[in-house]
């Protein structure tokens, strides 16, 4: 069983606790409560910005981060967290029984770090592949969290979580192409085409990794898509799911994503999250996104 300092590790996990605040009070107080009480810690990411090394949400806060992304023409490189970062972190904790949740293994060398710190530091260490990214992996920090709290042990949260991940929805699309232009992730010519038609792409997370579901004409037709995909899968009753809603620094954008989740299905456990720099190294800082387990 999991002891009073038991940790659970999620990179960019402060999403879930600080961007919560503002539109769902309770649920953000709740939630530093679980943290508090377990100890979660974060193993933070790196992003290069025009040769210089931050530490996501360590050296530079997200809101500095999206006005850098705004205000020049290159694009961020990003960075796994080392085999370094990961002895140090469970070094610290050594005298504890710990579980790390890992960012998918198919997208980032970050988990084989994790593995490959593991063995070398003399620790009770669990490591968990979530195989999914940013706000996909959130609500499997919520259920662990829930998990510790009624006295599972670690095999017993692992293989619970094991047989939610697969339940996870993960639906999101970016505002501007010119990002992904930026960052080679689409040619010239198609991000010109598409920003003529006003074409939006729908990306999901599948098998570990973002692919492209479709795409639709129109900011607006953006909403009513990420919404569609979740109540297509679950219905339209999701009281007794958690659901996550993410952007970066368009929050008006956020907000029309939930008063649409709100005319369309009936929710009830709900957190909003500031995309980290990671993922807006890649997207840019217009993404808008929402996922259900």
């Amino acid at each position: 069983m999991l002891k009073e300092k038991a940790l659970i590790w999620l990179e960019k996990l402060k999403n879930i606790v600080i961007y919560s605040w503002k539109n769902w009070k309770n649920k953000a107080i709740w939630s530093l409560k679980i943290i508090k009480k377990h100890n979660i810690d974060i193993v933070p990411l790196t992003v290069i910005f025009n040769e210089k090394e931050y530490l996501d949400r360590v050296d530079i806060t997200t809101n500095e981060f999206y006005k850098m992304l705004r205000e020049n023409d290159t694009m961020p490189k990003t960075s796994q967290a080392t085999y370094a970062q990961f002895v140090k972190f469970f070094e610290k904790y050594k005298d504890d029984e710990i579980l790390y949740l890992a960012g998918s293994s198919a997208a980032s060398g970050t988990y084989q770090s994790a593995v490959l710190a593991k063995g070398d530091v003399d620790a009770n260490i669990t490591i968990f592949d979530t195989f999914n990214l940013s706000i996909g992996a959130g609500p499997l920090v919520i259920k662990a969290c829930e998990m510790v709290e009624k006295g599972l042990s670690v095999d017993e949260i692992v293989k619970n979580l094991e047989n939610l991940k697969n339940d996870i929805e993960v639906i999101f699309s970016v505002d501007a192409l010119e990002y992904l232009k930026k960052g080679g992730r689409i040619s010239s010519t198609k991000a010109a085409l598409g920003s003529l038609l006003n074409i939006k792409p729908i990306l999901n997370v599948k098998d570990g990794l973002v692919v492209q579901k479709s795409q639709v004409r129109g900011k607006k037709q953006i909403f009513t898509s990420l919404v569609n995909s979740l109540v297509e899968k679950y219905g339209d009753d999701l009281t007794d799911r958690i659901i996550f809603l993410g952007c970066g620094d368009n929050k008006e954008d956020l907000e029309t994503l939930r008063e649409t989740l709100l005319k369309h299905a009936k929710v009830k456990n709900v957190y909003d999250v500031n995309i980290g720099c990671v993922i807006c190294s890649h997207s840019g800082p217009g993404v808008i996104g929402i996922s259900c387990m």
